[in-house]
Parts: structure tokens; C-alpha cells; sequence
């Protein structure tokens, strides 16, 4: 689990009436409709693509993306379940995990591309970037090997080894020959599960491929560190924050 279905990105509210935003649907290059969330940053620059965890599309991201409009640069979060949950509204007791376990890695790259050729309706070369959370933030890194020709691609708290997840899929340390973009990670320090050691090889690789990246641990936060619940990681929030908006600006 990632954050709690009460979680919120842990920046400062932004007034709704002031980004024009709408949930609207996407249609995936293999026929599938997913539930989307497009907020407006309205000056026709850079564009962020949003990839939830494994809870799919919910408010944290909306918000988010809310959040990155506000910044200036539109954004489209999306949802992954949309071959086996469809579009029905769900509550906060929604048993993710089945349909987690039925997404595949094609699947989301047909996601992604959807969402990508929205964001560059009427502007082909627009420059596009990934931001996932756990899940999303090794899909996230999987869309920078996906031929999307996306501009960086950034992740919070993902896994760069862990095979079979989404269903099948390899670790993106695989697939690091497929890496087109520069990469940002952004990991708790204090993560059980996604350690120094986990991701120093896929650090290592990124260094011998000649692909740039940055990795950062942050000392004693823990997984889903970036949640406004977290008052005491609220420095590491705001540091994690400023290093997503500098990485899209210095390469989008």
C-alpha cells in the first residue's frame, strides 16, 4: 500500500476555481476506455503524465495534478483498471489488488501513450514527462523504455528489480538498453522494502549506460513519505517537491 484513501500531497491548497479541470475518458490504442483526471496549467509548454500507485486513480492524484497546473504545466493522471474495473465510480473500499494483479506492462504502456498523444494534440513535439508513486514509480521508469519519446521520467518510491510486477513485466533494470530519457528517483530512506543496496544497481547501470539520473534517498522517511500526514518528512516533501519541478523544467 502506498497512501491512505485521506492521504494529500503535502503542498500548499490550490483554489479549484483557479486551474480548469475535468474527469473526463481516455481510449487506449487497443480499444480499452480508462477514467482520466486533466488539470490545466494553460500555457501550452511542458506536460505531465500522472501514474497513481496501486490504488489506480483517486483524489491524491487529482489533486496532484491540480497541483502541477497550478505550476503551470497541464497535467493527465490516469487510471490503470480500465480492462477490469471499467469506469464506474468506486468507493474507498475498492479491492485494488485483483485488478493490480491483471494489469500487464503493455497495458499500461497503451495508457501512457493515450494519455501522451492528448497531451500533444496539436502539438507533436510538445515535451512530455512521467510522474509515478511506488507502482507508478517504476512504471513510470518503464514509460522512459516504452518509445513514448518522453523528455524525463520520474519516480517516487519505485522498484527497479522487482519482476512480474505489473503481471509478467521485468524489472526496468532490464530494460535499461530501452531507456531514452533522463531519469529522477526520489526513495525514503528508511524503506524496508526498497533499499540503498535495491537501488544502487540500477544507479550503477544508469551510470554505465551513460544515461543521466539522479537518485535520492531522503534519511529516515519512509515509504509514501510524500503525504501532507507526514508532518515531520514535511522538509523532505518540499526538497522532493522542487527537485520534481527543476528536473521537468531543466529537461522539458
Amino acid at each position: 500500500m502506498c497512501f491512505d484513501v485521506d492521504s494529500l500531497p503535502p503542498l500548499p491548497p490550490v483554489d479549484g476555481g483557479a486551474v480548469e479541470h475535468r474527469s473526463f475518458t481516455l481510449t487506449a490504442a487497443d480499444g480499452t476506455e480508462f477514467s482520466s483526471f486533466e488539470a490545466l496549467g494553460g500555457n501550452g509548454g511542458p506536460a505531465v503524465v500522472v501514474l497513481p500507485d496501486v490504488r489506480g486513480l483517486y483524489r491524491f492524484y487529482e489533486e496532484l495534478a491540480v497541483r502541477f497546473a497550478a505550476e503551470g504545466y497541464d497535467a493527465v493522471a490516469i487510471d490503470y483498471f480500465g480492462r477490469t474495473a471499467g469506469l464506474a465510480e468506486r468507493g474507498d473500499d475498492f479491492d485494488f489488488m485483483p485488478h493490480v494483479k491483471q494489469t500487464t506492462l503493455e497495458g499500461v504502456r497503451h495508457d501512457v501513450a493515450a494519455a501522451v498523444a492528448h497531451l500533444r494534440a496539436g502539438d507533436p513535439g510538445r515535451s512530455v514527462v512521467t510522474v509515478g508513486f511506488c507502482f507508478g514509480g517504476s512504471n513510470s521508469w518503464h514509460q522512459a523504455a516504452s518509445g513514448h519519446g518522453l523528455a524525463a521520467a520520474i519516480g517516487f518510491y519505485g522498484h527497479p528489480d522487482r519482476p512480474g510486477f505489473p503481471d509478467g513485466a521485468p524489472g526496468v533494470i532490464s530494460r535499461i538498453d530501452d531507456i531514452e530519457c533522463p531519469i529522477l528517483g526520489l526513495m525514503g530512506g528508511a524503506d524496508p522494502g526498497i533499499t540503498p543496496d535495491a537501488v544502487a544497481p540500477f544507479d550503477e547501470a544508469l551510470t554505465r549506460a551513460g544515461i543521466e539520473h539522479e537518485i535520492v534517498f531522503y534519511p529516515g522517511a519512509p515509504h509514501s513519505f510524500f503525504d501532507r500526514k507526514y508532518e515531520e518528512f514535511a522538509a523532505a516533501s518540499r526538497n522532493a517537491w522542487h527537485r520534481v519541478l527543476g528536473f521537468i523544467a531543466h529537461h522539458a
